[in-house]
């Protein structure tokens, strides 16, 4: 004969402030263990929605980001004559040649600096780009110290609004738009002409080359074309796999780092559980002994205390997950590890967080309730009916 299910609950409800306080440690473990998944969540989204999967990124071999890289001015324009480049509207060729570097920048809340990306662009780069769109301003004249920023770089540094003037580079570059590339690390970057910036920080090479395929099914096929050029010595990649291995190290980071902080924590909330557990035992010894003498069973006992267990971590997951959702409201900044540079990124909520939190929950809430529940399952009926 199986026990209710309204029996849990309505012993749970019985012990409310147990129950609130041992749901209560459970939420605190879950948030933790869910916001440092949505942050490492969050960096990979921001990374890989930077790239579009019809676009090829080609740096030079070996390296692991544009910052690394360095590829003179034949080897560029041999990797922009490919045939499978696409060509926009008026004919013109969907390929940028860029330039990267990185400067310093004191941000707008505390003097301390943090290191900023500057974008040597093509005329085709904005194209190239379709998430990346102008709110604020213009675009910046090629071949003039005009530049434009990111909205996150025009809100958190000094001297990134409109109108604003930058020095780096032995020069003064004035901020003539802003722009906005959604939820993206375009949003930290810097942008101006590519020959101004190579002059500016007397860089006799480009960083890289990006083009759009015309078809996208075409990839392999001119990955293979240009890395066997004996004249280059590059690698080419989709746009979206380039930025996945940006975001790699650092997300790997973040979720070890979580789930070690998480584990210590947990074992405070499975301790309080497994003791708010042996509490309701210990109460609950007559009760116990009067259900063994109606005839419920010992598997019957247990399945009950531990679905008390279970729905205490159930609670406690629920308001944790719900806790946590709130992050999304907030947008924090760290250093890529690849790049050396700030970016600026929320935290991101998915289903698969989601489930693992409560998956994460429940099992919290079975590690603790096990041991009180087989110990109420094994008491004997005349020892249980004695203690009443």
């Amino acid at each position: 004969m199986a026990i209710p299910f309204s029996y849990s609950l309505r012993n749970l409800w019985t012990r409310r402030l147990t129950t609130i306080l041992t749901a209560g440690g459970m939420a605190l473990v879950v948030f933790v263990f869910a916001a440092i998944l949505m942050l490492a969540a969050g960096l990979r989204q921001t990374l890989v929605e930077t790239g579009s999967p019809d676009n090829v990124v080609v740096i030079r071999k070996g390296s692991v980001s544009e910052v690394q890289s360095g590829l003179d001015r034949q080897q560029a324009s041999v990797i922009e004559m490919d045939s499978d480049i696409a060509t926009g509207p008026t004919g013109e060729r969907l390929a940028a040649k860029e330039v990267v570097v990185l400067i310093s920048l004191p941000k707008r809340d505390r003097d301390k600096p943090a290191n900023v990306v500057i974008r040597g662009m093509a005329p085709a780069s904005v194209s190239l780009r379709p998430q990346v769109k102008l709110i604020e301003g213009r675009l910046p004249r090629m071949g003039s110290a005009e530049i434009m920023a990111g909205l996150n770089i025009a809100q958190r540094f000094k001297g990134g609004g409109i109108g604003e003037t930058l020095r780096f580079g032995m020069r003064d570059w004035r901020i003539v738009g802003i722009f906005d590339a959604g939820n993206t690390g375009f949003n930290s970057e810097i942008w101006g002409d590519v020959d101004q910036m190579m002059q500016a920080f007397r860089r006799p090479v480009y960083s890289s080359v990006i083009f759009r395929l015309r078809d996208s099914q075409a990839f392999p096929a001119v990955k293979s074309r240009l890395e066997t050029d004996p004249r280059l010595t590059v690698e080419a990649k989709r746009e979206t796999r380039y930025y996945r291995d940006q975001s790699e190290m650092m997300a790997t980071f973040l979720r070890i780092l979580g789930i070690s902080l998480t584990v210590i924590f947990s074992l405070g909330a499975i301790i309080g559980a497994m003791i708010t557990m042996y509490a309701a035992v210990s109460n609950r010894t007559g009760e116990i002994g009067t259900m063994r003498a109606l005839g419920f069973q010992r598997r019957s006992i247990l399945l009950a205390f531990l679905m008390e267990s279970l729905l205490l971590g159930f609670i406690g997951g629920c308001v944790g997950l719900f806790l946590a959702s709130f992050m999304q409201l907030f947008t924090v900044s760290t250093m890529n590890f690849q790049t050396f540079s700030e970016l600026a990124f929320s935290f991101t909520l998915t289903f698969d967080i989601a489930y693992q939190a409560l998956g994460f929950s429940l099992i919290m809430g079975l590690l603790g309730g096990v041991l009180p529940a087989v110990r109420a399952s094994r008491m004997k009926i005349v020892d249980a009916l004695r203690a009443v």
